[in-house]
């Protein structure tokens, strides 16, 4: 999470959707930084809105704008089993050892909490499925963010590539996908309702 004093903004670090490549970029414009431990680097837009967010109001005598990001849900689950993967890639005993992608949705698709990964649609919106986050860019259109960033900061901003996982097969059935989807149909439904 950073918090931009001045201009009002806050920036919501959703898991395995480029956060800490913005941390990266915007850490040295950023009245805040909250990285560890993961429950406040990644805190979640309802836990925002309960706790911190009327606090910073009461501070600053103004509300702050909150911006997120989101990924495209089934990319999402990718991102996170090559990121568990590279835990410990070449361990033996490591849990995802032989693990394929396929194998990591059927458990996603029978466990929704596996893991902890969650759904970025918990992340983001209250109990009924609302978004809490003011802005939630795709992630796949990081362009789109980054213009709003520049606006709203009045620079330039460069994206690094960090926390990049392998490159590994991530290819899914048919009826996995088809399986996968409907675990993920909350998901899916925030991500077609951004514009």
């Amino acid at each position: 999470m950073l918090i931009f004093w001045d201009q009002r903004l806050v920036f919501l670090a959703t898991p395995k959707a480029g956060s800490t490549a913005v941390e990266v970029a915007l850490e040295p414009l950023a009245s805040v930084r909250m990285q560890r431990p993961a429950p406040l680097k990644h805190m979640s837009a309802a836990d925002y809105h309960t706790t911190l967010a009327p606090w910073l109001s009461a501070q600053a005598g103004a509300p702050f704008t909150t911006v997120a990001l989101m990924r495209e849900p089934i990319g999402w689950l990718r991102s996170w089993y090559r990121f568990r993967l590279r835990d410990d890639f070449e361990d033996p005993a490591h849990p995802m050892a032989g693990l394929s992608f396929e194998t990591f949705a059927k458990t996603y698709v029978a466990q929704p909490g596996l893991a902890g990964i969650g759904s970025q649609s918990a992340h983001l919106c209250d109990d009924r499925g609302h978004p809490l986050a003011d802005k939630i860019f795709r992630y796949e259109e990081i362009e789109r963010f980054v213009q709003f960033l520049e606006d709203r900061l009045d620079c330039v901003i460069t994206l690094p590539r960090v926390n990049v996982p392998p490159a590994v097969d991530t290819q899914l059935s048919p009826e996995t996908e088809a399986a996968l989807k409907e675990a993920l149909a909350a998901d899916l439904a925030l991500y077609e309702s951004l514009a």
